[in-house]
């Protein structure tokens, strides 16, 4: 049976972030061939929806409010309850970032109905499509089968692959007005902390140190590595501990989760929590002078060695392959 399914996209700082495109992907893989509606919340986004249709979607409704200019889960819930209530759809996604995972619970609330959280695979399509997950902290996962009305679901970022760019894709954007009131949070200003760059849970290269790195200097090589490959860097809960970097760098089940195609763990015994957060990306390297790190059980190469003569090496060989 075909699907109407909302799919709500995620902007920053003026610009889409990847996990809607991934999200309009898997909207496609469980409609049935039904239509696929994309959702943009916030201040000034009406001229990103051209882009959620060159990336699949059907058609664009934007909520724009000058109250929506930061997140905030009452702003962006009363948003999103008056597009379904106008769409009623068949089948919501969000991106499992920080904000969907903020309010893509407290809509299942009000909606009376299951989530699927942190979606890494869909196997078949339509209603026969299973929803693979990880439990246990990335140690095993399961597959899950809506049974619900409607189905809800978040995809974890960087796992799905976005369908390709039509650029002479076109489709209709139409703007709802909604009055945001009863506000009990407005956010005057955001100060990021995080180093500009590649967004760290959306990264295909990912770099990061641990305890290892020694200090805060010790992560310029790291950060000069992952430029060269247009990744971002990361950090083990005890680098952050040990104030070598900021905690919005934190990798694990208490920082952030990375799926990149490339992590290159530098200095790092690889505790278990932060191998939740990173345990699924596709290549795992790993550099450490303990040959019994725990980290090497996870990785699919392994360097034992001082990582500040092995990092500067990798550095040097990937310039002269850059400029060759």
């Amino acid at each position: 049976m075909s699907k109407k399914v909302l799919v709500l996209g995620e902007a920053r700082e003026g610009a889409l972030r990847n996990v809607s495109f991934e999200a309009i992907a898997a909207a496609k893989t469980v409609s049935g061939g039904g239509e696929v509606v994309g959702l943009l919340v916030g201040d000034a986004v009406q001229s990103l929806a051209e882009e959620m249709i060159q990336y699949g979607a059907d058609r664009v409704v934007t909520v724009e409010h000058p109250h929506l200019k930061h997140y905030t889960s009452d702003g962006y819930g009363q948003a999103f309850m008056a597009v379904y209530e106008q769409e009623k759809p068949e089948a919501v996604i969000f991106g499992h970032t920080a904000n969907g995972k903020d309010l893509s619970p407290k809509i299942a609330s009000k909606l009376g109905t299951g989530l699927i959280s942190d979606v890494t695979a869909i196997e078949g399509e339509g209603d026969d499509a299973l929803f693979v997950r990880p439990i246990y902290s990335g140690k095993a996962f399961e597959k899950v089968k809506n049974k619900e009305d409607l189905l809800f679901f978040s995809i974890r970022p960087n796992n799905i692959a976005p369908l390709e760019k039509d650029a002479g894709r076109s489709g209709e954007a139409t703007s709802v007005s909604v009055d945001i009131t009863n506000l009990r949070t407005i956010i005057k200003d955001v100060v990021r902390k995080s180093t500009e760059g590649v967004d760290l849970s959306e990264a295909k290269v990912v770099v990061a140190g641990g305890r290892g790195v020694k200090s805060a200097d010790g992560f310029k090589p790291l950060e000069e590595l992952a430029n060269l490959l247009g990744g971002a860097v990361g950090a083990s809960r005890g680098a952050c501990d040990a104030d070598y970097c900021d905690y919005s760098l934190q990798i694990g089940q208490t920082g952030k989760v990375v799926t990149p195609d490339l992590y290159i763990a530098a200095g790092i015994s690889g505790a278990i929590q932060h191998m939740a957060g990173m345990s699924n990306s596709k290549v795992i390297v790993a550099i450490n002078k303990d040959p019994e790190a725990n980290i090497f059980k996870v990785a699919d190469y392994g360097i034992v060695g001082d990582l500040f003569e092995v990092i500067p090496m990798m550095i040097e060989e990937i310039k002269k392959v850059k400029t060759n």
